[in-house]
């Protein structure tokens, strides 16, 4: 079912997704009659898109648990080093958030990015740390996405 043997991994009549964006831009144009997560403005899309990524490219990846596993294997502590790339990717997306939230990431709707910030905070609390105190934003927003 899934070629390239990854998550996620998405199958609608036939066409088998992979890659959280691409998959999320699919649902968003195929259903053009639901809630939109993307806003249809470019410039708010952007920066959406921007939010989604920080996570999506730059702290997702680095810390998943193939990766905690090739940093033991190499003789690495996989807790440290899952514990300090969540840190630094949520300390990015403290920084954007700061600027862009409302009741949510980006605004006072629902998007996208707080779609992709949820698993990031499950991989938080996993690794210790401490989000109300260390990002305020974030937290803020985790209060309002519960």
């Amino acid at each position: 079912m899934n070629p390239a043997g990854m998550v996620p991994v998405l199958e609608i009549n036939g066409l088998t997704m992979t890659e959280s964006m691409p998959i999320c831009e699919y649902l968003e144009e195929v259903f053009p009659d639901s809630k939109k997560l993307l806003p249809a403005d470019p410039k708010d899309k952007f920066e959406v898109r921007r939010l989604c990524e920080i996570i999506n490219s730059g702290t997702q990846p680095i810390q998943n648990l193939g990766i905690l596993k090739k940093v033991e294997e190499f003789g690495g502590d996989r807790a440290k080093w899952g514990k300090d790339i969540v840190e630094k990717g949520l300390g990015v997306m403290e920084s954007f958030v700061a600027k862009t939230k409302g009741k949510y990431c980006y605004g006072d709707e629902l998007t996208l990015a707080d779609a992709f910030l949820i698993p990031q905070l499950y991989n938080a609390n996993r690794f210790g740390i401490e989000v109300e105190k260390l990002f305020p934003n974030i937290f803020e927003v985790s209060q309002a996405l519960e």
